[in-house]
């Protein structure tokens, strides 16, 4: 499971954009549920998460997400804490509120916790520091 993790995080979070639906079939089940802060079961399928995972990095470039605790396995659940950095990229995927300049350089942390059956994750919750990136793009950090 800690395999399927670094995959996660190299493949899906770091890899290629183009390639986003096929890496996300290959590490999700077709069934798959991604829980979101205050956005329970938001992504339904390989495909939304795809979605999803491209709309959070359009916004900035480059954005590298790095694993700093874990990933620690339970049972069927694996648990892992990274942090992202990168550059705001703004133009037209700006995010709504950001008055940041592109260029601005950007750090946030979060948590995974994945649920998984078989040999790929079926449920996924996450808490991220959303918060302390908006203050960033903001200029209230």
């Amino acid at each position: 499971m800690r395999d399927l993790y670094h995959r996660w995080l190299a493949d899906l979070w770091n890899g290629d954009l183009d390639r986003l639906e096929d890496i996300a079939t290959g590490l999700v089940s077709p069934a798959f549920v991604g829980h979101w802060p205050g956005r329970p079961a938001l992504v339904q399928g390989p495909d939304s998460l795809a979605q999803v995972v491209r709309a959070g990095r359009l916004p900035f470039d480059p954005l590298t997400f790095d694993v700093e605790v874990g990933p620690l396995v339970d049972g069927d659940t694996v648990a892992a804490r990274w942090v992202a950095r990168g550059a705001y990229a703004g133009g037209e995927h700006a995010l709504p509120g950001a008055t940041a300049e592109p260029g601005t350089p950007i750090e946030f942390r979060g948590h995974d916790l994945l649920r998984v059956a078989g040999d790929r994750f079926v449920e996924y919750w996450v808490i991220s520091e959303a918060e302390h990136l908006m203050a960033q793009l903001s200029g209230t950090a």
